[in-house]
């Protein structure tokens, strides 16, 4: 096996780590604004994350496009902030690269994040409905050779399609996948990947990370019971990659570890059960679920603006906005949830991450 994953970042996914979705800052003029990006970077080691996801939707996939130019020089960057924040700190931060597009694209962009020193990178299957199983199975396999894998079940509603049972059997088993993030947004298809692991027997190679951003805390509570080749599996999420823990990182850090806590006892509380409906209300508000997600990425900026932490809202599609009432939406939930929030963190310590 080409590659292999690192053994501490197989350890590290497996113990359970926040990863946030990395947003795109942007100046005015729709360029990159690299002060503001390195901020994001050191705000969300500051917070505690463990790692990083760039080049992925939250990124906006438009960062590929000739036009803008901007895969490589958006991966170097947040590569390089934060190798220097953990050599500051003395932390390890995981690195992933979103790897999409047919087989020739998702081989280079894989090959130029191992260059770049990503651990690992997350296969979007997105817009491949082109091919079938057996298809898609070699074109995972081949950009296997080039880095570790993470694989990815998105959702149907921003680009996704449905992946059988059969598919993950064969996609876990492929020697050189790490981890799967799990985001369909659906109970039954998250069913269908856990199953597939337990059935596998890889529960102890592969690590399952929740990007299900409606049931974040549901996800990271429950214990599964699956069939495995010799007997009952025991697994669960190990953590999460959300494009929701891309703000108010640093109470998603205290969420992980007090779920990790409580799913190792005998009941879990009430109050834990409360506040998974406070954050899906929080996602409905970020993510623009009243106009099907229309306006997710701009809903995350918005936050992030709020904060001190963006400029402005930009995106590089001019007509990705904030959905009619959206901004409302967000102060709603900004005044019922005040807990959930992380705004006297980023005030204590922004403008060091904003510094040059």
């Amino acid at each position: 096996m080409s590659n292999p994953t690192p053994p501490w970042v197989q350890e590290t996914l497996h113990r359970g780590i926040v990863i946030p979705a990395h947003p795109l800052a942007l100046t005015r003029d729709r360029k990159l604004d690299e002060r503001r990006q390195r901020a994001l970077t050191r705000y969300y080691h500051a917070a505690g994350s463990g790692g990083i996801a760039v080049g992925v939707h939250t990124t906006q996939f438009e960062i590929r496009l000739p036009r803008h130019g901007l895969f490589q020089p958006v991966l170097e960057l947040a590569a390089r902030t934060a190798k220097a924040c953990d050599a500051a700190s003395g932390c390890q931060t995981i690195r992933i690269a979103g790897i999409c597009g047919p087989t020739p694209q998702a081989v280079a962009e894989a090959s130029l994040a191992r260059d770049l020193d990503y651990h690992l990178g997350l296969l979007s299957l997105g817009g491949m409905t082109h091919l079938d199983e057996d298809g898609l199975i070699e074109h995972c396999k081949t950009v296997a050779n080039e880095i570790p894998l993470m694989g990815f079940y998105l959702q149907p509603a921003v680009g996704g399609h449905l992946l059988s049972v059969s598919f993950w059997r064969r996609f876990v088993s492929i020697e050189n996948v790490a981890a799967i993030k799990i985001a369909p947004f659906n109970r039954y298809q998250t069913l269908d990947v856990i199953r597939a692991v337990a059935e596998t027997g890889r529960a102890g190679s592969i690590a399952l990370y929740t990007g299900n951003d409606d049931a974040i805390v549901q996800d990271l509570l429950a214990r599964h019971e699956m069939e495995g080749p010799t007997g009952p599996v025991r697994l669960g999420f190990s953590g999460g990659l959300l494009g929701h823990w891309a703000c108010w990182t640093r109470h998603a850090v205290k969420l992980l570890a007090e779920c990790q806590h409580h799913r190792t006892q005998e009941s879990i509380p009430s109050s834990l059960l409360t506040l998974a409906g406070q954050i899906t209300d929080c996602n409905g508000a970020f993510f623009d679920t009243a106009h099907a997600f229309a306006g997710c990425i701009p809903g995350i900026h918005e936050v992030l603006r709020r904060q001190g932490l963006l400029d402005n809202l930009l995106c590089l599609d001019p007509s990705a906005t904030l959905s009619p009432g959206q901004s409302s939406e967000i102060t709603r939930v900004q005044r019922a949830y005040p807990d959930l929030n992380d705004d006297a963190f980023v005030r204590e310590h922004l403008d060091e991450w904003l510094a040059d």
